[in-house]
């Protein structure tokens, strides 16, 4: 290395020695979830986006083109135009009934009340996370949610698995726009029925709904 005095080799060795694979690895949910959710973001088109808890690698990319707002049970700086972040408690949300017109919460919902990020424990943390944000999404505003799915359980503290058709019925003044799902193969099926869900160990339901205008 040290061949034409180019760069200068440091003494302080770094040997990387696993990553000569034939194949990019990366995390299904992580890298799927987020896609599918910047491509329903862009045919809704909004003129802001308001997400609570999902991964911050969304949100900053999100601001790219949409104003963005961020909020986190653990918040967070982030030094990037066209986003302003702040602290949300998914149980007790200060936004105003009906007030949010794009809504997301993905990966998240499954986590609340469990204790794994400092929350009080309450086995009844998720429904109060789904009624917080059902009651601050307006009439015909857009609302994505992303869980764990398949045989429904909970696995403390960690996460809560659930049944697609079960967890849709939790959002009883919702239309379900779009249900897709990242399979246990790691595959992501746009627009499929709920029922693919029901035997996966952990699949990623990614949900798309708009609440009625009545």
């Amino acid at each position: 290395m040290n061949a034409n005095n180019r760069l200068p080799v440091s003494k302080d060795l770094f040997p990387c020695l696993d990553d000569r694979t034939t194949t990019t690895s990366f995390d299904r949910h992580y890298i799927y979830h987020p896609a599918w959710a910047m491509r329903v973001i862009k045919a809704i088109a909004p003129k802001k986006h308001i997400d609570i808890s999902s991964t911050l690698t969304f949100c900053s990319m999100l601001s790219a083109f949409v104003e963005t707002e961020f909020y986190d049970y653990r918040p967070i700086t982030l030094s990037l135009d066209n986003i302003v972040c702040g602290k949300a408690d998914l149980a007790s949300l200060q936004f105003a009934d009906n007030s949010i017109e794009s809504l997301s919460c993905m990966h998240s919902i499954e986590h609340v009340g469990l204790g794994r990020y400092g929350d009080a424990v309450d086995p009844n943390g998720d429904i109060k996370a789904i009624n917080e944000l059902a009651r601050v999404c307006a009439p015909g505003g857009n609302l994505l949610i992303v869980v764990p799915v398949g045989i429904q359980k909970v696995v403390f503290n960690a996460h809560r698995i659930y049944q697609a058709a079960s967890f849709t019925s939790y959002f009883k003044d919702f239309t379900l726009k779009e249900f897709s799902l990242v399979d246990d193969d790691g595959i992501l099926l746009r627009n499929v029925d709920l029922s693919l869900a029901d035997n996966q160990s952990y699949g990623c339901g990614c949900f798309w709904f708009m609440k009625n205008t009545r």
